[in-house]
């Protein structure tokens, strides 16, 4: 997860992670969980998928002071595990 090691700790994200499950904010986060793992991902792996599309928004924020896009965080959610971003230039 190297987006991660830009902005945070990996574990700091996983535990980021962690506490939206708890939450439940946003909901959409245990929902992606629920079907990562109905598609057969390991939870661990499945909050890592998570992770690295939380990263995506964690990285806008450190670095161009934006605010969180919670929108741009749910679409990104819907493509795991697939992580088109990583790839953007």
């Amino acid at each position: 997860m190297t987006e991660s090691d830009d902005v945070m700790g990996g574990e700091e994200v996983t535990e980021i992670v962690e506490n939206q499950l708890a939450e439940n904010n946003p909901p959409r986060v245990k929902e992606t969980l629920m079907r990562l793992m109905l598609e057969g991902i390991e939870r661990e792996e499945a909050i890592e998928y998570i992770a690295c599309a939380l990263c995506v928004e964690l990285d806008d924020v450190v670095n161009n002071g934006s605010a969180f896009n919670l929108e741009r965080y749910e679409r990104h959610l819907d493509l795991l595990p697939e992580m088109p971003w990583a790839n953007a230039p």
